[in-house]
């Protein structure tokens, strides 16, 4: 009796793009697919095949092949082709949560409408996986996960199946495909085949499973037609006198049939999977293309952070909720998110497609909320008589007490604004810009006629102390006045400082005072630029170059208003300006620098912006953080719904060439939105829009935020961090010189001192740096602002109230996920989270409010509030549903 029973599972790895472009993969696709299904058709044999787990083939291919649906439909129903629960294979390291869960509902929801979502969370090539995939596959009622990168040889503790475990403590049935998707691709009954390749391959798979006698055995590789053969040769293969016994089969029956005993596998690894001993990783392809990571956190934020909840809202006050265009906006950015276009490791025609993918998404989600804020206002100025209003939307489900950005449009060149009950809100004038009004076209009896429109303000305002209701709105009449409260500009000064925080420049350093606590961190802020002799996978510093970090900076300006002080200051880094000139040493570039910081009344934080115009080519950027803390041991980052911590050295990292690892473990990591030190006395972080990439240097206590690299290449042989072959495509060279980032470039982050660690404050003020607000003036000044205003459209609500909360959540130590429309019906699904060490209890409150449960992620299974309190436990998440008064979704 054979010991080792093999499954040979027929798949193809489907890039949606890549060296190519996704019009090349969906011809592809569609020849691939009707091929595959004949075959399956023809043998009965052939048991079934795997295309990648992605529900976007589906989209594709039924776009040119609508007439086949029902035959599709039937094989995966029967379990023949095999397609979900993703809708694209998203790189889970580089996109928001909220990402994640959106493209597993797509794609298990696709999946099953057309007869069945595969019960894997299958993970074959993303380079690093999320910490808490286990438990959000669970919650898609997801039973098992099958995986490629990220796990240590020595965690596996002899066998490739093992539990896999979020911090929430939720875990799923994981089996590590220890050679890749691959192994089987050429698989042949050939005798020297089995000899010098099929054999030592299932001998090692052996060695590594010691408590199953069932073995898996990937076949398939990147865009591959369907291999006919398989059927005959696995029965050639068991004719044959041997050890093994092979089966024709796919992922779920492998899973089910290998843990089918329970408590057979006990081996427990926990959270996050980013080693790189096997598997490259590529850590630093998080700072490549850094245009398309802030495109996409601009793209994110615009959708989960401001139309969602907006939309929600405005659904409840009777208005429509846009679900078509954001399922179509949803879609493109899950084309964006699989780990190839995320990752920015492609030809530069596709990376163009990806940006211009962005842009439209942005384009749509600012039409859609030019649409709801107009109808809205228009709304309210209707009820309350007042035609010069401003309505400010805060899209928390907590009350909001601070400062709030405007751009108002007025008359006169003095003005001020008044909140709901008639008080004057206080500001500072930010900028103020006079336009002139133009022609306008009036038609009379005798012909058109053009006459002068008058000129008008456009003023960027900072409004005071205003008060906005959680998950809701307020609105403010704009009012002529005497004069305004303008920044003025402190010619003598070298300081700035809110009620929280002092920034100072002292011969050329910039230091930071946390006034609350008396910490003074000095020389905060300088560049670092070094060579990077890689490609558009990962970073590869050049055998002796010599780091260029910035000297003094030079103070340019310091305004200061009543609740708003800002500095403008320059760095210029003198460097070579390619490879050839690092390894001559011959400096000639000039790299300027301009930075603005920004203190706003109330905030622990420095908000900072800097601008690049990039000529120089072949190296990386990074700004260097002073931390209050020495010589630390770890960094943290969130990650899904908590915290995670990180070694500042990697304990694998000493002889890693000697031992054989695919690739150095640098302590390079990424972050979501924060990431920062902290010691027993001190905390310090940055909160970041679209930058992904940070190291904590131990030597120093700087945190090092990657800004970008500028490379010229897909892929490179032989880089220092990564020995031999080229990443991806390794038998051509193509060139990328978009990748070389010789463009403008902006960052946004800031910069947080404070205390010992308390994770909600982390998070709140992670909350506050994001906004999470948005606005909307009603006037007929300018109708270019907002692209859909000069346009007429239709108001089909009257009246609403000049303030309204659609819910409000009573513990601040509950954090907000999201707000949307449930997938399915007229209720609206809110997550919320808790990232602290202790269970929290909250009560949802509203006037609206009808009815509260709670449901899975793939909001299924509601369970109904008894007594309306609901407990998070720690380092967990809820996802509510709320059935709500009012106006209905139409």
């Amino acid at each position: 009796m054979k010991k080792k029973k093999v499954y040979v599972v027929p798949h193809s790895h489907w890039d949606r793009e890549w060296y190519f472009t996704i019009e090349d993969s969906n011809l592809l696709l569609v020849e691939n697919m009707d091929r595959l299904m004949d075959v399956l058709e023809q043998d009965e044999e052939y048991s079934g095949y795997v295309f990648d787990a992605q529900s976007s083939i589906l989209d594709e291919y039924l776009k040119i092949r609508p007439e086949e649906k029902e035959r599709l439909s039937r094989l995966i129903a029967d379990k023949r082709i095999f397609v979900g629960p993703w809708y694209t294979q998203a790189d889970s390291l580089l996109i928001h949560k909220e990402s994640l869960i959106r493209n597993l509902l797509y794609g298990t929801r696709i999946a099953e409408k057309m007869g069945h979502s595969m019960n894997v969370g299958y993970l074959p090539d993303i380079f690093g996986q999320n910490q808490y995939l286990p438990s959000i596959f669970k919650q898609f009622d997801i039973d098992y996960s099958i995986l490629q990168r990220g796990v240590y040889t020595d965690e596996l503790k002899g066998n490739l199946n093992f539990h896999w475990t979020s911090p929430d403590g939720e875990s799923i049935k994981a089996n590590n495909i220890y050679f890749g998707y691959g192994p089987g691709k050429f698989l042949s009954a050939d005798q020297d085949y089995q000899k010098e390749r099929l054999l030592p391959i299932l001998d090692k798979l052996a060695e590594l499973n010691q408590d199953t006698d069932k073995l898996l055995l990937p076949a398939g590789g990147d865009q591959v037609l369907v291999r006919e053969h398989f059927p005959q040769t696995v029965k050639a293969l068991n004719e044959q006198d041997g050890e093994y016994e092979y089966v024709l089969s796919d992922f779920e029956t492998f899973m089910q049939d290998t843990w089918e005993e329970e408590g057979r596998f006990t081996n427990t690894i926990d959270g996050e999977l980013i080693a790189s001993q096997k598997s490259r990783i590529h850590n630093t392809i998080r700072s490549q293309r850094y245009d398309i990571k802030k495109l996409n956190d601009d793209a994110e934020d615009k959708l989960i952070h401001q139309l969602e909840p907006l939309a929600s809202i405005a659904s409840i006050l009777g208005f429509r909720y846009p679900q078509a265009w954001l399922d179509e906006m949803w879609k493109m950015m899950f084309d964006v998110h699989a780990h190839d276009s995320i990752g920015g490791c492609n030809s530069d025609d596709t990376n163009q497609e990806i940006v211009n993918r962005l842009k439209k998404v942005i384009r749509m989600a600012d039409g859609c909320l030019n649409l709801l804020k107009k109808q809205v206002t228009e709304a309210i100025s209707h009820s309350t008589g007042k035609e010069s209003i401003y309505v400010a939307f805060h899209l928390l489900p907590e009350p909001y007490q601070g400062q709030h950005s405007a751009v108002l449009f007025t008359k006169e060149k003095e003005f001020k604004v008044a909140d709901e009950s008639g008080r004057s809100v206080f500001f500072d004038l930010i900028k103020q810009e006079y336009i002139s009004g133009g022609k306008t076209i009036v038609v009379t009896a005798d012909g058109e006629k053009e006459v002068d429109a008058p000129g008008y303000y456009r003023n960027e305002v900072l409004l005071h102390d205003v008060s906005l209701p959680a998950m809701g709105y307020s609105a403010f009449e704009i009012q002529s006045a005497e004069e305004n409260s303008s920044l003025i500009s402190s010619a003598d000064e070298q300081m700035i400082e809110n009620d929280m925080l002092q920034v100072t420049v002292e011969n050329g350093t910039l230091n930071v005072l946390n006034k609350k606590t008396g910490l003074r961190v000095a020389d905060v802020l300088r560049f670092e630029d070094t060579a990077d002799a890689g490609d558009s996978y990962d970073y590869s510093p050049l055998e002796g170059d010599v780091p260029v970090y910035s000297g003094e900076l030079e103070l340019v300006s310091v305004k200061k208003g009543n609740r708003s002080e800002e500095m403008e200051m320059a760095h210029t880094l003198v460097v070579p300006a390619g490879l050839e000139g690092r390894k001559q040493r011959n400096a000639t570039e000039r790299l300027h620098i301009s930075t603005r910081l920004h203190l706003l009344g109330g905030e622990p934080f420095v908000r900072i912006t800097h601008h690049i115009k990039n000529s120089v080519g072949d190296h990386r950027v990074r700004v260097l953080l002073k931390t209050p803390v020495e010589q630390p041991e770890f960094s943290f980052a969130d990650q899904g719904f908590s915290l995670i911590e990180r070694p500042t050295v990697n304990p694998y990292f000493e002889n890693w060439r000697e031992k054989g690892y695919a690739e150095a473990p640098v302590p390079i990591y990424p972050l979501e939105n924060l990431a920062g030190t902290a010691n027993g006395e001190h905390t310090a972080a940055i909160f970041s829009k679209g930058i992904k990439e940070y190291q904590l240097l131990k030597e120093t206590g700087e945190h090092a935020l990657t800004l970008f690299r500028s490379v010229g290449l897909l892929g490179r042989d032989h880089l220092a961090w990564r020995p031999g072959r080229a990443s991806g495509i390794n038998n051509k060279v193509v060139l990328t010189p978009d990748a070389q980032m010789k463009q403008d470039m902006q960052f946004d982050y800031a910069y947080y001192v404070s205390g010992p660690l308390k994770e909600t404050e982390l998070f709140q003020a992670a909350d506050q740096f994001r906004g999470h607000q948005a606005g909307y003036q009603k006037q007929s000044l300018n109708t270019f602002e907002e692209r859909l205003d000069r346009f007429e459209i239709p108001y089909p609500v009257n009246e609403l109230p000049q303030r309204f909360s659609l819910v409000q959540n009573s513990n601040p130590h509950v954090r907000f996920s999201a707000l949307k429309k449930a997938h399915d019906g007229q209720a609206l699904i809110l997550r919320l989270f808790n990232p602290t060490q202790q269970p929290q209890a909250f009560m949802l409150t509203g006037e609206e409010l009808k009815n509260c449960s709670i449901v899975q992620l793939n909001e299924k299974h509601s369970v109904e509030l008894q007594d309306g309190e609901v407990v998070i436990q720690p380092l967990s998440y809820v996802s509510l549903k709320l059935e709500m008064e009012g106006g209905h979704s139409k």
